[in-house]
C-alpha cells in the first residue's frame, strides 16, 4: 500500500519453503531472487511522511515526531548483532526535553503523577553499546506513555525478543510506534496523547531467509503469547495510516505486507 504519511506496526513475512505445516503460507514469487540495492538508501527504512512532518535524523535512529501528540509517529532503526556484543553503558535515565524539535517537545513534567510510565519507544537497551546513542533514547521525543503492567511487561518482552532475533538473523530494521488515529485522553501540561495501541515492525532484508512481521499490542497488561499479537503489515498500515518500506519493489512489498507467518519468527 502507498500512501504519503506513516505510522506503524509489526508483521509477519513468509519464506519459500516445503514444509509440512499448514500455518505456513507458501509465498507466490522468490523474493530471493530481487535486488536488494535499495536498502543502501539512507532513508529505506522510514515510513513515508509529508513534508510538513517534522523528521529528526540521528547518527542512529530517526523519528517522526507529532506536536499534535507531543510524540513520535514513529522511530526506525538499524538494530545489528555486532552493535550488540559490544561493550554496554549503563543508563542514566536522563529523560529531558528534545532540542531539534522546533516546536518544543514534551517535558518530564508532563509525566509526573500521571500513572504512566515514560515508554521508550526506541528501546534504551538496543543503543547501550553506544554512549551518545543511548543518552538520545532519552529525549522526550522518543517517549510515549504506557502503562505501567505493559511497559514493564508485554512490551519489554517484545524488545527483548527482537534482540533475540538478531543475534540469529545478525541485522534487522526496526519500526516502532504508538498508534494515533483518533483524539485520545491527554497527560500533563503539553497534553501528550495517551494511546491505546502500540505497534512494531521488523523487517530481514538480506538473503536467504527474507521475511518480516508485525506486532499490535493494546496498552494494558498482558500474560498472552508474545506471537498472538503478531498482524500483517498492511493491518498496522490500514490502522495508522503509514506506509513502510515504501522503496522495496512493489511485488516484493506485497508479499511482505499481505502474509503473514509466525512460524518463520515462533519456530
Amino acid at each position: 500500500m502507498k500512501r504519503i504519511y506513516g505510522y506503524l506496526t509489526l508483521i509477519i513475512i513468509t519464506v519459500s519453503c516445503s514444509c509440512s505445516n499448514h500455518n505456513v503460507e507458501k509465498r507466490p514469487l522468490d523474493l530471493e531472487a530481487f535486488d536488494l540495492s535499495f536498502t543502501k538508501e539512507p532513508n529505506f527504512m522510514w515510513p513515508v511522511y509529508s513534508g510538513e512532518k517534522a523528521v529528526i535524523e540521528r547518527s542512529h535512529y530517526t523519528l517522526n515526531y507529532s506536536e499534535k501528540h507531543e510524540q513520535a509517529l514513529w522511530v526506525a532503526y538499524k538494530l545489528s548483532a555486532d552493535s550488540l556484543a559490544q561493550q554496554r553503558f549503563k543508563r542514566k535515565n536522563d529523560f529531558r526535553k528534545d532540542p531539534r524539535v522546533k516546536t518544543s517537545s514534551a517535558a518530564l513534567s508532563d509525566y509526573k503523577g500521571s500513572g504512566y510510565d515514560r515508554g521508550h519507544l526506541a528501546p534504551a537497551a538496543d543503543f547501550s553499546y553506544n554512549q551518545l546513542a543511548l543518552l538520545q533514547t532519552f529525549y522526550m521525543s522518543n517517549i510515549s506513555p504506557q502503562r505501567p503492567a505493559f511497559n514493564r511487561g508485554i512490551w519489554k518482552d517484545l524488545e527483548m525478543q527482537v534482540r533475540k532475533w538478531v543475534q540469529g538473523d545478525k541485522e534487522l530494521y526496526v519500526v516502532t510506534g504508538p498508534v494515533l488515529d483518533k483524539q485520545f485522553s491527554t497527560i500533563g501540561a503539553n497534553n501528550v496523547s495517551v494511546p491505546e495501541y502500540y505497534y512494531k515492525v521488523v523487517l530481514d532484508i538480506h538473503k536467504p531467509g527474507i521475511k518480516a512481521i508485525a506486532f499490535l499490542m493494546k496498552n494494558e497488561k498482558s500474560t498472552a503469547p508474545l506471537k498472538t499479537f503478531a498482524v500483517s503489515i498492511d493491518e498496522v498500515e490500514r490502522r495508522t495510516g503509514l506506509d513502510f518500506f515504501p522503496l522495496i519493489p512493489d511485488a516484493m512489498e506485497n508479499v511482505l505486507e499481505k502474509n503473514k507467518s509466525v512460524n518463520y519468527w515462533f519456530p
